[in-house]
C-alpha cells in the first residue's frame, strides 16, 4: 500500500497506526452518540452514567429523577430536540477532548491526512493554513480546560453519591468504577498541554530558585510527568468513560449483577 499509492521510501506499515486510531475513535463517537440520544438506561439505583452528568433534568419518562438538578423534563422544550437529558451537557466535556492537542494530531492524520504520517508524501491537499481558517475554533481548548476541570469534580460528586443507597452507606462494583472514572479523567486533564502552560507559562524565569517561581516550577515538573503519557491517559480515560456507561446500562437492564454491600 505504501509503495503504490504514496510517494515514500518508508518500508514499514506506517498506515496501521492512523487506521486503527481512526477506527477506535469512530467506535467511541458512534457509541457515545447512540447512548446520548437514547435517553434511557442511564441510571441504576444510585449510579449515574457520566454521559448524563450533570443531570439537569430527568428524562421525559421520569428516569433520573433522584439525580436531576432542576427536576422534571420541561414541557416547553421543542419537539425537534432529542428527548434525552444528555443533549444539554455532553457537548461541554467533548469540546475539551475534541480540541485537545493530541486528538488534533491523530484526527488530522487519520481523517484529513494532513499529513498522513511522518515522512509520507504524495497526497494532494490544499495549502495548510494552520488553525487560522475554519479550525480556528480549536484555539478554544485553553478555555474548555476550565469546563473539563469542573466536570471532574461533578463526576467525583456522582461517585460519592453512589456510595449511598436508600440512606445506607456501602460500596459496589459500580461505585468503584465511578470513582476510577474521574481519576483517569483527571490524569488526562491535568496532563494536558493547556494546563501545563497554565501552571508554568507566563513567566520570564520559572526556574528561578525563589518565591512564587520556584513553586510554579515544581508544579510544572509534576504536571510534565502526566504530560509525558498524555496519549495513554487520553485513550484510557476515553475507553473507561464508555465502559462506565456500558456497565450502568447493562445493570439497569438486568443483564449483569452489580455486586455490592447492600445485598
Amino acid at each position: 500500500m505504501s509503495t503504490k499509492i504514496f510517494n515514500t521510501q518508508r518500508s514499514d506499515r506506517w498506515w496501521i497506526e492512523p487506521s486503527l486510531t481512526a477506527f477506535g475513535f469512530l467506535c467511541f463517537v458512534v457509541y457515545t452518540t447512540w447512548r446520548a440520544l437514547s435517553g434511557v438506561d442511564f441510571q441504576y439505583e444510585s449510579y449515574l452514567s457520566p454521559f448524563y452528568s450533570p443531570l439537569l433534568f430527568s428524562s421525559p419518562m421520569g428516569e433520573g429523577a433522584g439525580h436531576a438538578w432542576f427536576g422534571a423534563w420541561p414541557n416547553g422544550i421543542p419537539a425537534w430536540i432529542p428527548a434525552s437529558p444528555a443533549v444539554f451537557i455532553l457537548a461541554f466535556p467533548l469540546s475539551f477532548r475534541m480540541t485537545c492537542y493530541y486528538y488534533r494530531k491523530f484526527y488530522y492524520r487519520s481523517f484529513f491526512l494532513t499529513p498522513p504520517a511522518c515522512a509520507v508524501e504524495g497526497i494532494s491537499q490544499k495549502n495548510y493554513k494552520g488553525e487560522t481558517g475554519l479550525l480556528v475554533i480549536q484555539n478554544l481548548h485553553r478555555f474548555t480546560l476550565y469546563l473539563a476541570i469542573l466536570y471532574i469534580f461533578i463526576l467525583y460528586y456522582d461517585a460519592f453519591i453512589s456510595l449511598s443507597r436508600h440512606g445506607e452507606l456501602g460500596i459496589g462494583v459500580g461505585s468503584v468504577i465511578l470513582l476510577i472514572n474521574p481519576t483517569l479523567l483527571g490524569f488526562y486533564t491535568f496532563g494536558c498541554h493547556a494546563f501545563r502552560h497554565l501552571i508554568g507559562g507566563s513567566s520570564d524565569c520559572f526556574t528561578c530558585p525563589a518565591g512564587n517561581e520556584k513553586i510554579r516550577y515544581k508544579a510544572w515538573k509534576k504536571v510534565s510527568i502526566l504530560n509525558s503519557k498524555h496519549m495513554f491517559w487520553a485513550w484510557v480515560s476515553m475507553i473507561w468513560v464508555a465502559l462506565t456507561d456500558l456497565y450502568i446500562m447493562l445493570a439497569s437492564k438486568g443483564i449483569i449483577t452489580d455486586y455490592n454491600t447492600w445485598g
